[in-house]
């Protein structure tokens, strides 16, 4: 697989070039975009981070509205507008879950850019956060984070197909924030840890489970997701016995393969819960979980957006001065 993965690493590099020498176009929009996205193949935290980073920005006085692909979703028309309510079918779990953690407008388009067009035409947003954009160049970008799965990092280092890599370990040097998910820190890179909240049933959000009463007996673990042995570990560093039940990551589950023989309770990932509501039973439950990060980083951040909003600013001004009387002068 190696002369393949040179050849994907050149086609990536290339693809890149093009956008930086003009030859293809990134659309700029006329609020500051933050791309948050990985290097690599599977489950790093970008959700997690996407809602800590959301709810950051509504605490400092932003109005931020989320993009995302809407992967897998086969809504006929796009782009989309989600709500809590969506149907994951048509645009994908994902969205769902960041339209009900993060109460803020949510839009899903494959391209980026147009849901982001949707997203600033219906809603009053003043920031744009792309979930899992890093690749998508034809949006451009503010500021770009990158999440790190702190545990594998980069594999053997190589590009796909003969390694875990989107983009080469170089692509790194260019990006404006590196975060490490359960893992050691090393230079440019902030510490990121996803811990539990609650526990609650899937068919009713409401109704939060006693941790004490479900670690009485085992419970089946359940996770469609990039990484489900992080979600096995953090069940049993909460004292679960669990019976582990992975599938492919954005699986489509079915109410057959939730119906266990014994009466145990089913713990499942907030992203497989969206999909399983509608047909979920008393015995499903969903452990949520939010991300503790780096303090550093929110000042970090919020430091940056604030220096561009007074770039874009003082740009205004001076492209359209005014007089005492606030009429435009010529």
């Amino acid at each position: 697989m190696l002369p393949l993965s040179w050849l994907f690493r050149l086609l990536v590099w290339l693809r890149r070039q093009a956008y930086f020498t003009g030859l293809r176009r990134s659309q700029k929009l006329p609020v500051p975009v933050i791309i948050i996205g990985n290097i690599s193949v599977g489950g790093t935290g970008k959700t997690p981070l996407t809602i800590w980073l959301v709810n950051r920005l509504q605490q400092a006085g932003f109005r931020p509205g989320i993009v995302s692909r809407g992967y897998r979703g086969r809504a006929r028309h796009w782009p989309q507008q989600v709500r809590a309510d969506s149907d994951p079918v048509m645009v994908g779990e994902e969205a769902i879950l960041l339209a009900q953690r993060c109460q803020c407008p949510v839009a899903v388009d494959p391209q980026r850019v147009v849901a982001a067009g949707a997203l600033l035409k219906y809603n009053d947003c003043d920031v744009i956060v792309a979930d899992d954009g890093l690749q998508h160049y034809a949006l451009a970008r503010d500021i770009e984070i990158v999440v790190i799965d702190g545990v594998r990092r980069f594999g053997n280092g190589r590009c796909l197909p003969a390694g875990p890599l989107r983009e080469p370990v170089s692509r790194l040097q260019g990006v404006d924030f590196i975060i490490v998910n359960s893992g050691v820190t090393l230079a440019r890179e902030y510490r990121m840890n996803l811990r539990a909240v609650n526990i609650y049933r899937v068919n009713n959000p409401d109704q939060c489970a006693v941790v004490e009463n479900l670690r009485a007996g085992p419970v089946h673990a359940v996770a469609g997701i990039g990484n489900p042995q992080r979600f096995f570990e953090q069940l049993q560093g909460m004292g679960f016995d669990i019976i582990k039940h992975a599938f492919p990551d954005h699986h489509e589950f079915t109410e057959t393969e939730l119906e266990f023989a014994d009466e145990h309770a089913i713990i499942m990932t907030e992203k497989d819960a969206v999909k399983c509501r509608r047909f979920a039973n008393d015995r499903c439950w969903t452990l949520a979980v939010e991300a503790d990060v780096d303090p550093q980083l929110e000042t970090h951040l919020l430091s940056r957006l604030k220096k561009w909003s007074g770039n874009v600013t003082a740009t205004n001004t001076q492209a359209n001065p005014r007089d005492d009387n606030g009429q435009q002068t010529t």
